[in-house]
């Protein structure tokens, strides 16, 4: 009994003493020197007491052995910047946080998110078969880490790569996905758009592993300093797969800031009424060292290529300023944008719904106004 005493935790301990001092008050009473009323307060205070000490100890030690995993998004040379937003998130979930970077040539991007403070370990898998970071390679990697180490919390940037990726390793391993999160409560407690962005809402995960999708412009970016973090190799196995066999890409090139990443953005829609007239939000953007997007609609008409699309169906941005010309404001593109800083709307047409969310907006002929304002700069 002794040896079994000195093996159980302190919290077990202190339990089973406050609960022994509470039947020696019942004991107490029952041969005459304590009162009935005094023994029963002062045992239900002792037994309360151990009770509540015990979920104290019991949520203590779940909250240290908390611990998340986050799929790291780069190009093997550096870091996409929604990661740092996302170890943000990972940081306020508590506990240790790791940080699982695959690709061919990557250890460039494992030393700069090993710098990142709080980041306890960096996961590293170099192979030719990462090649073009296919859902299907990487998803096996994912479970095997997970089968290892065993994380409560497995995070990725909500984007086209996230948003591929971890609803498979979800599915793998039976929970269901949160995605696209803008705030966290807890550790299980967590807080998303939904219905365009029209509502808010707060949901309680009772997975054991949660798998989620982090949107980036809802968390600050976690600088890559003052941190060093142990780097060691990913599990090892066959992550090759018959399902997919990645040719190549190729990668539009832009002296423009990256979309997502950008401090200021230049957005068009279809009162552009051409792809040829986009030249009025390049010369602007130049001005501004912006980068330029467009609404579905714009898209949709063939103006310009996809990956300019903002909105629900397109990327999420929160610049420090956007400028929405020619867009009337459907809430398909608001719930991409409208988290912006400062919102600038020109259109012709006063009851643009734009209008409701825009902080300065200018009535005019986006002909005439755009070239004298980007004459003015």
């Amino acid at each position: 009994m002794v040896a079994s005493m000195l093996r159980s935790s302190t919290a077990d301990i202190n339990f089973t003493c406050k609960l022994c001092a509470a039947a020696v008050s019942l004991l107490l009473g029952r041969i005459g020197r304590w009162s009935g009323r005094e023994i029963a307060c002062s045992a239900l205070s002792l037994a309360r007491s151990a009770l509540a000490e015990r979920d104290n100890e019991s949520c203590f030690f779940l909250r240290r052995l908390q611990s998340t995993l986050v799929i790291a998004e780069h190009n093997n040379e550096v870091l996409l910047p929604v990661t740092q937003n996302t170890l943000s998130a990972a940081k306020k979930i508590g506990g240790d946080v790791s940080v699982l970077i695959a690709g061919t040539k990557c250890t460039p991007a494992a030393e700069a998110i090993s710098k990142a403070g709080g980041v306890s370990k960096v996961l590293v898998a170099e192979s030719d078969v990462f090649k073009g970071f296919t859902a299907e390679t990487l998803t096996p990697l994912i479970l095997a880490s997970q089968k290892q180490f065993k994380f409560t919390h497995i995070l990725a940037p909500a984007t086209a790569f996230g948003k591929s990726v971890l609803p498979r390793v979800a599915a793998k391993l039976d929970v269901s996905p949160i995605t696209d999160i803008i705030g966290i409560k807890d550790a299980n407690t967590f807080v998303r758009t939904i219905y365009a962005g029209n509502a808010i809402l707060t949901l309680e995960a009772k997975d054991p592993v949660k798998v989620i999708t982090v949107r980036g412009t809802a968390f600050p970016p976690l600088p890559l300093e003052g941190g060093s973090a142990a780097t060691e190799k990913a599990p090892e196995g066959d992550f090759k797969t018959d399902l997919v066999e990645w040719l190549s890409q190729e990668l539009s090139k832009s002296d423009r800031p990256e979309l997502t990443s950008a401090k200021a953005i230049v957005s068009g829609g279809r009162g552009l009424k051409s792809g040829d007239n986009f030249k009025l939000l390049y010369d602007l953007a130049d001005k501004l060292n912006a980068a330029v997007g467009a609404s579905r609609a714009a898209v949709d008409a063939g103006f310009v290529p996809n990956d300019l699309q903002i909105g629900q169906t397109g990327k999420i941005v929160a610049p420090d300023l956007y400028i929405a010309v020619g867009i009337s404001g459907a809430i398909q593109h608001l719930a991409g944008m409208k988290d912006s800083k400062t919102i600038v709307a020109i259109n012709k047409d006063p009851e643009a719904p734009i209008f409701q969310v825009a902080d300065y907006g200018l009535v005019a002929d986006l002909f005439k106004a755009v070239p004298e304002l980007t004459s003015k700069l």
